[in-house]
């Protein structure tokens, strides 16, 4: 069977399995640009919506929070050493990019080490690493943070913004605002964590879950197994590279350098647990601790709905920002910047995602 014929034969047992109105939410941005890629949602039944979640971490980190990495880029030691998606997110009133651009030493690096590396190579500068992300990209920084320590480097330091996946679920679901049935639960995290994290959605909530991989047929043999099955129940449609117990050293690694916190989530606000900051004992390569800063409080972009998409209340084409004022090349939001944002996904893709 061509994979074309295989897609065709899925889109059929959806339609003809799947009831009159149901809705799933995604919620890994890379699963988000992979269905507008492909135009997924045209093969879907009629009745069946597929929203968008908190799955990009670029778009979920919050003003504040963007708001410190720009004070601590304008600091006259500090090198601030980020991923490159970040750079242009607005913040209250700037963005990397222009603080760069103004005589801030920021730089983009492809990982924790290149930065560890600037520390290495520069040791009159602080070199700050402001990292994003879910369990995907923390065991990385994690392995970085030790590093640094193992080579003596004082001047290397993290801002943590990192988050995990399974708390904004509950928050979403606990909100209620959309009906969901299910989630295509993300791939890449679930590499690290396993599934048993995801377990608490069919036994507290009555909905169901399945780790989907990123091709075409995964996602559709992923919302076929939601739709078929009885029972609410925790399955993994990405079975080529996850496992129910996930990577244990990895997940060891997060344990020893990182310690849940709380975390300010665009969309969602401050929930409990969501967070990762470092342990006491890492307390010295804490940009954060080691650079307190007073900020003005932070101003949200007039008009962006990047929240209510996040929470899968709103579309990206419904914003009245969205393909005018909004753009990839002048984004008002987050959304709008990422490669994995929903927003972008949408522009990029409208004519084969509308």
């Amino acid at each position: 069977m061509t994979p074309a014929e295989e897609l065709r034969r899925l889109a059929a047992a959806l339609r003809a399995e799947a009831p009159s109105e149901i809705t799933f939410m995604e919620v890994c941005g890379t699963h988000t640009m992979a269905i507008a890629r492909y135009g997924l949602r045209e093969l879907l039944p009629e009745g069946m919506r597929l929203v968008s979640g908190p799955g990009c971490p670029v778009c979920v980190t919050a003003i504040a929070d963007l708001d410190r990495v720009v004070a601590l880029a304008r600091l006259p030691d500090v090198t601030l050493a980020t991923f490159g998606d970040l750079i242009r997110v607005p913040a209250s009133r700037t963005t990397l990019a222009a603080e760069r651009a103004a005589g801030a030493d920021v730089r983009v690096v492809y990982s924790a080490r290149d930065a560890v590396q600037i520390a290495a190579d520069e040791p009159d500068r602080q070199v700050v690493f402001a990292g994003i992300g879910f369990e995907t990209t923390a065991p990385t920084i994690a392995a970085s943070l030790l590093e640094s320590r193992a080579r003596g480097l004082a001047n290397f330091l993290v801002l943590s913004m990192h988050k995990t996946m399974p708390p904004p679920l509950k928050a979403l679901l606990d909100l209620g605002e959309t009906p969901i049935s299910g989630f295509l639960l993300p791939g890449h995290v679930s590499v690290i964590t396993g599934t048993a994290c995801y377990e608490f959605l069919a036994r507290d909530y009555g909905v169901a879950g399945v780790v989907a991989g990123f091709e075409p047929h995964d996602v559709l043999q992923a919302l076929l197994r939601l739709v078929r099955q009885t029972r609410p129940a925790i399955e993994i449609e990405y079975g080529r590279a996850v496992r129910p117990e996930g990577n244990v050293v990895a997940q060891r690694l997060l344990e020893q350098v990182f310690a849940p916190s709380d975390a300010d989530w665009r969309g969602l606000g401050i929930i409990p647990g969501s967070g990762l900051a470092l342990r006491p004992e890492y307390a010295d390569a804490d940009a954060a601790l080691r650079f307190p800063l007073d900020l003005e409080p932070p101003l949200e972009p007039a008009g962006c709905r990047c929240g209510e998409v996040l929470r899968g209340v709103t579309d990206p084409a419904a914003c009245a920002l969205f393909g005018g004022r909004c753009t990839p090349e002048d984004p008002v939001g987050a959304c709008m910047v990422s490669s994995e944002g929903a927003c972008a996904a949408r522009y990029r893709y409208r004519g084969v995602d509308d």
